[in-house]
């Protein structure tokens, strides 16, 4: 009996090590995976004369501490918006919800919004307590998932810089304020230099 009771413990804990590394795996390809994206110049949002020399991301180490399953709650009755952004442009948006969520037992909220134009993903712009020191001043962007019921996953690992944290001749959705948040997230893409 001891003998099955050891096996299961052996089985808990190796399902447990590969979830852990399920989703540090998934951190490590997003990091490579917008590394390359930036390398290529077919792709890249660096000037052309910056793209061959670019050495890749500093990212923050992969923290499971900012993987949040949210609480969801859709917004269905808002209406498009235009969302300011660094130049004149005005894209289309829709608050498709409010995802709420905790980190070291503090409650926090995000809007979540859908491209009216683009609707494959969703999308979340950000501000933490990084911007201007770690991060760029501007904030910071998350592509999501649509959620399948009342829970979002949050992956702040997955955050990146707009486009204008490189280069000044692109156009970049300003954060709301609302999706201003009073905490450091330690997650993600930091400052190509510090």
């Amino acid at each position: 009996m001891r003998y099955i009771f050891s096996i299961i413990a052996f089985l808990f804990i190796s399902i447990g090590g590969l979830q852990a590394q399920g989703w540090a795996k998934k951190g490590k390809k997003f990091q490579a995976n917008l590394d390359k994206y930036y390398q290529d110049p077919m792709t890249s949002p660096l000037p052309k004369e910056d793209v061959a020399n670019f050495p890749g991301h500093p990212f923050y180490p992969v923290s499971k501490k900012f993987i949040v399953k949210a609480s969801f709650k859709l917004t269905p009755d808002t209406k498009p918006f235009q969302m300011p952004t660094s130049t004149d442009r005005l894209p289309i948006y829709r608050q498709y919800g409010i995802a709420n969520f905790e980190i070291d037992g503090k409650q926090y909220e995000l809007a979540v919004y859908q491209n009216q134009k683009h609707k494959s993903t969703l999308f979340v712009p950000f501000y933490d307590l990084t911007n201007s020191d770690t991060t760029y001043g501007g904030g910071r962007y998350l592509d999501l998932k649509y959620p399948r019921g009342k829970k979002l996953k949050i992956d702040f690992n997955k955050a990146y810089h707009p486009y204008c944290a490189y280069s000044d001749r692109f156009s970049c959705p300003i954060p709301p304020a609302k999706n201003r948040l009073e905490l450091e997230i330690l997650a993600g893409v930091q400052l190509r230099y510090q």
